[in-house]
Formats: C-alpha cells, structure tokens, sequence
C-alpha cells in the first residue's frame, strides 16, 4: 500500500506527549548524555592538562571507568531500540502506560539481535554513502523498520532486514524524507557544541546538542512508528493503525 506520510507523521506527533513518549525521551536524553559525557572523559584523559578545558562535558571518572560507561552506554542503545519500538507501536490509548512487558519479553535476545543488526545496516550504509550518496539513503530507507521488526514481531536479524525491505518496498520516496530529516537532525545538532565552544562555553554547548537532539529524535522515532504501523497493518486508517501483534521469530 501507498504509505500516507502526512498521517503518519499527525499520528507519529501524537504518540509523543504521553507517558510513553515521556520515558521514551528521558531514557533517550540520558543515553546521549552519558554518550558524550563519556566520550569528552575519555578525550581529555588523552590530551594534555592545558588542552582540558576546551573538551566539553565531562564525568569524574578515570579513562578506564569512561571506557566501560561508554560500552555500557552503547548496549543500552541495542535495549533502548526494543523499548522504543515497542513502546510507540502500540495504540494511542495504550501511550498512557509503560507496562514491564515491554522491557522485559525477550529483551535480551532482541536487544542482541537490534546491536548486530545495527552494525550491518550501519556498515551497508556507510559503504553506499562512501561510494555514492544515493545507494546510502537506498539503503537506510530500506531498513528503517528493522527494530521494529525485531522488537515487535520478534524477528531474527535477517528475518528483520527482509521484513523492513518488504514493508519500505513501494514506498521509499517517502520514507526518504523521514531519513533525510533524521539526517539533518543529526547535523544540526552537531553545529551547536562548535558555537557554544567558540563562546567559551562547551559544557552548555554538549547539553543544548543532547537535548535539542534528544527532542527531535524521539519525534522522529514516533513517526517511525506511525509509519510502520500504517504499512504494517495495510491501512491508513486511525483506527488499523492502533494494532500490535507479535509474530513468531525466525
């Protein structure tokens, strides 16, 4: 079916302001700040005392203990991929709830499957990028709904890049716009520590970044939602939209 992307994304905003879209956005906001609190620990435990202060937000930490955070930190990413998934598709009026099932319905295996596939999608887009811009957004569009085929139809890695693939089939013009504001979130997150360091200020600049990152990003991932709910379920109507099953794993 033809995805209605204007829909999608009335129905991806919705899903924000509620409970879940609330958790959703504090894990998120909390990830990213260990993310970069972490990374800058490490940085400045390599660079000359002088240099410390130009670094930006940091932990107390040693280099050793900023290293197994920001390990820590990205397989939480893997969990945080199963919950977000999980968590925005499912109906509106489930939104007011967190329920335990969420996090904890093979959380294990699906975060593992979430990581690997990660990997290999990132990679595969990388290369097409490298090689030329378009196979790159060819390509993220295509996968753009693997967690949620892992996470909620409970999908083996390649079970959910061909699941994605189908459900992107038909509809990648579309679906490239939702990538290409992904990837202008990104940027423009990633101009603010520069200007904020230019100030004399690159603690405030990290968290202005992480913050107007994490606000813009969990916007994006409730339309994501929206959308694969929209394919998904094969109507565009509020109401086929509000349907979660669980299909068996590969």
């Amino acid at each position: 079916m033809a995805l209605q992307l204007s829909r999608a994304i009335g129905d991806g905003i919705r899903r924000v302001p509620t409970r879940t879209g609330g958790v959703l956005f504090g894990l998120l906001l909390l990830t990213q700040l260990l993310t970069v609190a972490s990374t800058n620990t490490l940085i400045e435990d390599a660079l000359p005392a002088e240099a410390a202060p130009q670094v930006g937000l940091t932990l107390p930490l040693s280099g050793t203990a900023a290293a197994v955070l920001l390990g820590a930190t990205y397989a939480f990413t893997g969990v945080y991929g199963v919950l977000v998934a999980r968590g925005f598709a499912r109906p509106l009026s489930a939104l007011s709830t967190f329920p335990s099932e969420l996090y904890t319905r093979h959380v294990g295996r699906a975060t593992l499957r979430t990581l690997v596939g990660g990997v290999v999608v990132g990679v595969a887009v990388a290369v097409g990028t490298l090689v030329l811009v378009v196979p790159g957004l060819f390509l993220a569009v295509s996968f753009l709904f693997f967690i949620f085929a892992v996470g909620v139809e409970d999908r083996g890695v390649v079970g959910g890049l061909r699941r994605s693939w189908a459900l992107a089939r038909g509809n990648r013009l579309r679906l490239g716009l939702v990538v290409l504001f992904l990837a202008g979130t990104g940027m423009v997150a990633g101009i603010v520590p520069p200007l904020f360091a230019a100030a004399g200020a690159p603690s405030l600049g990290d968290l202005a970044s992480v913050l107007l990152n994490s606000v813009l990003f969990v916007f994006v991932y409730g339309i994501m939602a929206a959308a694969y709910l929209q394919l998904r379920d094969g109507d565009a109507s509020p109401s086929a939209s509000s349907t979660v099953t669980v299909e068996p794993g590969d």
